[in-house]
């Protein structure tokens, strides 16, 4: 798969955190996956005590999903997955997350750049404190101050980043508004993923319809594994408008 055609509009990704799959659990949401022909496996955490590489290794020998490296720091990057966000957490003011990780990790990346995807990353505040804010040293931006998520996520593809993702973080009691999506969808040309605090059906299908192009789902396919195939069904109507 290329990078420049990822995520490809309405399109769903599991996020599979390395500490919290393993083993039957594993095989079973990724058969789950492959049978609702879900689009991406995506790898990684805020913080995480097992192997990247691993993981990745028993996801694609449990099945042909492209798998998408989502690294939480600079020790989960992996050359293995099919494609690698290299993600700039733009939303706030940690020079080691705009650039300086980047540094680092660009001479291990140089044989694998048409696997990169150069991703804004957005932080925005759903609730209570999340990993990703503590793990970042950096605030989220608020729900209220949309006009300050959209001129971040407008910076973003001024200086030439492939798409943007805004995160209400792993565990975040509710999503993102669509109010938010939407405003930016109509302040973006470039691809638009979403994540965080999603739950329910229609949840999906609401952020769908704000224009996101990609969902990523975690914590709430853990605890109601339904969920991924509800999204999936949504996916499919969605596609066919």
């Amino acid at each position: 798969m290329k990078a420049n055609s990822f995520p490809g509009k309405k399109s769903i990704a599991l996020l599979l955190d390395p500490d919290k799959v393993s083993g039957d659990s594993l095989k079973k949401i990724v058969n789950a996956a492959a049978k609702c022909r879900t689009d991406f496996i995506m790898t990684g955490g805020s913080l995480t005590f097992s192997s990247v590489d691993n993981l990745i290794d028993a996801v694609k020998r449990n099945c042909t999903i492209p798998v998408v490296l989502f690294p939480g720091n600079l020790l989960q990057l992996s050359r293995k997955a099919d494609l690698i966000l290299l993600l700039s957490l733009i939303s706030g003011r940690n020079p080691e997350l705009l650039i300086g990780n980047h540094v680092i990790a660009a001479p291990y990346l140089k044989d694998v750049r048409e696997k990169l995807i150069s991703t804004g990353y957005i932080l925005i505040g759903c609730g209570t404190k999340t990993s990703v804010e503590y793990i970042s040293q950096t605030e989220a931006i608020p729900a209220d101050k949309p006009e300050i998520v959209v001129a971040t996520a407008m910076a973003g593809e001024m200086l030439g980043l492939g798409m943007i993702y805004l995160e209400a973080g792993s565990g975040a009691i509710k999503h993102i508004p669509a109010e938010i999506i939407s405003t930016v969808r109509k302040n973006l040309s470039i691809p638009l993923a979403v994540g965080g605090g999603i739950r329910k059906k229609e949840e999906i299908e609401k952020i769908f319809r704000a224009g996101a192009d990609l969902i990523v789902l975690g914590n709430g396919c853990e605890k109601d594994p339904s969920l991924l195939e509800e999204a999936c069904s949504v996916r499919d109507r969605l596609r066919k408008e």
